[in-house]
């Protein structure tokens, strides 16, 4: 939880993260939650090329690489404020963003003989997108991100904020661990990252969006994304300044929808730098590396999230794409971040 407070600045500049929304636990007696989660798609096993499609990609986007998978289930939409509701009121369960830091986990993370941090960042919180009224350097993510103590999904923009009339929209704050525990209690897990993007790609072949290869600006809106100037200038062309209910827009040929933008989507896989480069041949069914690597920040594990958010655009992150990787450490929580389920056929 520490790397809440030290880390995720870094870990949202890295991968553009952070969006709100979710709704309060369920008054009502629940006697079979599974009847009220998402629907599930069948995604068809099959062989594809996994990896950027153009020149439009990171260094750790290629090389392309042939991957096999089984078939699966997939949830067809982001996992919403009312079925995260259902869950913890099923469950009891707290977030990470809920719980509060101790002063020995932080005094672990610090360098021998630092002096020990005031008390109050021991508050729980998250990173919460706050948008400066003006251009700013797209390399400064503090100018757009702010820890806001009292903010988690039923909060989505700090304690005085609630989600009241967001029951369609997708949980956000939700870090790894938060995730997991609710796929668990789903009987379902989180997609890997070949999954994901498989999915995303909905038998397009070598197509860079869920859509195929008109670009975004193009035609009818295709996805909830940035329109305007990032970060201090939306024009709302797609109809939403940050999130948006799920399925506001068309899904992809699997049936499929917000596999571009709205939040981002964690992955199972842990994130390394390198991974694509250390494959060779077709990968069958691969869960990703076996331990986090992040180049561009070595002393912090990542896992994988993909699909973009409400807060990618051209000017500063096509996370919209559908080969785009992105990472967040498992501690991590933000106003951008969701996750949707698979389930092995």
């Amino acid at each position: 939880m520490t790397k809440r407070i030290y880390n995720t600045l870094a870990a949202g500049a890295l991968a553009c993260l952070v969006a709100c929304g979710q709704t309060p636990p369920n008054k009502q007696e629940v006697k079979n939650p599974a009847d009220s989660l998402n629907r599930m798609v069948l995604i068809p096993g099959g062989e594809f090329d996994m990896g950027a499609d153009d020149d439009q990609g990171q260094p750790d986007e290629y090389p392309k690489h042939k991957v096999q998978l089984d078939s699966f289930w997939m949830d067809e939409h982001e996992v919403t404020n009312a079925e995260f509701a259902l869950f913890v009121k099923s469950t009891g369960y707290k977030t990470v963003a809920e719980k509060p830091v101790s002063m020995e986990e932080i005094m672990r993370e610090l360098p021998p003989g630092s002096p020990q941090p005031d008390s109050s960042i021991l508050e729980p919180g998250s990173l919460v997108f706050t948008p400066p009224d003006h251009a700013v350097p797209l390399n400064d993510v503090s100018q757009w991100w702010q820890f806001i103590h009292g903010a988690n999904w039923l909060h989505p923009l700090g304690p005085d904020s609630d989600i009241r009339g967001k029951d369609n929209y997708p949980v956000t704050h939700i870090a790894y661990d938060d995730a997991v525990a609710y796929a668990n209690w789903a009987g379902k897990r989180l997609p890997t990252e070949a999954e994901w993007e498989y999915a995303a790609r909905g038998g397009l072949a070598n197509q860079p969006y869920p859509w195929g290869s008109e670009l975004l600006t193009e035609g009818k809106t295709k996805a909830n994304t940035w329109n305007g100037h990032f970060p201090y200038e939306n024009t709302q062309t797609d109809g939403f300044y940050g999130l948006a209910p799920v399925k506001s827009y068309g899904a992809n040929t699997y049936g499929l929808y917000d596999m571009s933008g709205n939040v981002w989507e964690l992955c199972a896989d842990w994130f390394h730098s390198d991974y694509y480069k250390s494959l060779t041949g077709i990968s069958t069914n691969p869960k990703g590396p076996e331990q986090g690597y992040d180049a561009e920040d070595p002393g912090t594990v990542k896992h994988v999230i993909r699909g973009g958010s409400f807060m990618c655009s051209d000017e500063y992150c096509k996370g919209y794409r559908v080969s785009a990787r992105m990472k967040t450490s498992p501690e991590s929580g933000l106003s951008n971040l969701g996750f949707r389920c698979v389930k092995s056929k």
